[in-house]
């Protein structure tokens, strides 16, 4: 571990901060150190230097900035559900430094002049660095190459069924064009449209339970095995996100040079036994809650190592739309917010380490898209840091929610792990659960797109 205070170049110039007295999770170990921060970068680990500014973590843990790579903020078009600043104010809140917004917006983020207005809409807005998702349409399929350079962009993502908002890629001729044009990888939602539309009348009306019957495992399968197929064809790397079976998960393993995927907390810890008659339409999400047998092959899988990254898909809707019978509720669930303090009780519980929540929520966003500086905590990196507290306990509640639906499916849980502070490139933005007085989020930076010199 580097124990000089001043590197190379810095010496005799004192730090802007230096977290104190912590438990320091690095890419090699976890230990107790101190981190310093000078202008924004991680500029030491470990010696004694004087700091302009001092945190006592004593008693804490600090990650890497944790970073969730699929979320839905709804602006434009839908803010009566979220937008760019209610959805990155949970994010923080729930100890996330990052997000990748998804492009099911009105109109959806399908154009040059789209993705540039979300980003405008973001400056001064989002308090947490992000990255805006490009819809593939039938339009734009062979401009994808063209639309994933953008700067401030994730890259392609493609809905091979239909969910919120008009984005659809259902065909293979026309997925094929997609993957054909570009480098990047394409983060695909793989339920199969024309097995959806033909069990249409598997939907019981009133019903939520019925949700998983109706977008059954096969639906999944069948698209997860068309699309690797094509990715195979063309060359193009994938990402299956929001995987919910684990004969899906068996199937990816086989491919896994040209395909990655995502997990959910959601899917991780409600079942459908307990979840549908308890929540009824607040556990509708695509795709589905699944069974108690498909959340521990889920599990088996995490232990396998399998999954790249956990992400929230955080897709807020307001409790009117939500209540109505089914199926005329909308799909979808708010949950940015809570992704950390869910993986945080699972490791209290023993269901994963901390090392690879790390993996799942930070190293791994880094290493499948190329992000520039994030992802980890070592000299040069942005000081984007989650702080932790492993061992406190408490209750989620509604008043801690900062989503503009105003709802969680996980409100009255139990939680062993707290995050306490939110830090993006040195700036404390939330300790204790209060925000600072200005949002300083910015667009990532990918290797793909737009490194600096």
């Amino acid at each position: 571990m580097p124990t000089d205070p001043n590197p190379p170049g810095k010496t005799g110039r004192g730090h802007d901060l230096a977290l104190k007295n912590g438990t320091v999770v690095l890419p090699d170990g976890t230990v107790q150190t101190t981190v310093y921060v000078r202008d924004g970068l991680i500029s030491a680990l470990g010696g004694e230097a004087p700091a302009a500014r001092v945190i006592d973590c004593t008693g804490l843990t600090i990650l890497p900035g944790v970073i969730d790579t699929q979320v839905h903020f709804r602006e434009p078009g839908a803010e009566e559900n979220e937008n760019l600043e209610s959805g990155s104010r949970a994010a923080v809140l729930g100890g996330v430094t990052g997000v990748f917004e998804m492009p099911n917006t009105k109109p959806p983020t399908s154009t040059p002049a789209a993705v540039a207005d979300k980003l405008a809409r973001a400056k001064g807005r989002m308090w947490c660095e992000h990255a805006f998702y490009v819809g593939a349409t039938v339009d734009n399929a062979d401009d994808c190459g063209m639309l994933e350079k953008l700067p401030g962009t994730a890259g392609i993502k493609v809905f091979m069924g239909s969910s919120t908002g008009n984005l659809l890629v259902s065909e293979d001729a026309m997925l094929e064009r997609v993957l054909q044009s570009g480098q990047r990888r394409v983060a695909i939602h793989a339920e199969d449209e024309a097995r959806l539309k033909a069990r249409l009348g598997e939907r019981v009306e009133g019903d939520a339970s019925s949700h998983p019957v109706w977008r059954d495992d096969e639906t999944a399968l069948r698209a997860t095995r068309r699309v690797l197929a094509l990715a195979r064809k063309t060359g193009r790397r994938v990402h299956i996100l929001h995987v919910t079976t684990p004969a899906e998960l068996e199937l990816i393993a086989q491919h896994r040079d040209i395909a990655s995927c995502e997990l959910t907390p959601q899917h991780l810890t409600l079942c459908a036994e307990d979840a549908y008659p308890r929540l009824g339409t607040l556990a509708q999400m695509n795709p589905p809650i699944r069974s108690r047998a498909h959340r521990e092959g889920l599990w088996h899988w995490v232990s396998q190592g399998l999954p790249d990254v956990i992400g929230s898909d955080h897709a807020p809707h307001g409790l009117e739309a939500k209540n109505r019978p089914y199926p005329a509720s909308p799909s979808g669930m708010p949950s940015v917010q809570t992704l950390l303090p869910l993986l945080l009780d699972h490791v209290a519980h023993h269901r994963m380490t901390l090392r690879r929540l790390v993996d799942l929520t930070c190293t791994g966003a880094q290493r499948l898209f190329g992000l520039v500086r994030k992802g980890r905590i070592a000299v040069g990196y942005d000081a984007d840091f989650t702080v932790v507290d492993l061992k406190s306990r408490w209750t989620i509640e509604e008043d801690w929610l900062a989503s503009r639906c105003g709802w969680s499916p996980f409100t009255g849980q139990s939680i062993t792990g707290r995050p306490v502070g939110t830090i993006i490139r040195g700036h404390q933005v939330m300790w204790e659960g209060t925000l600072a007085d200005t949002a300083v989020g910015q667009p990532f930076l990918f290797d793909a797109t737009d490194r600096p010199a």
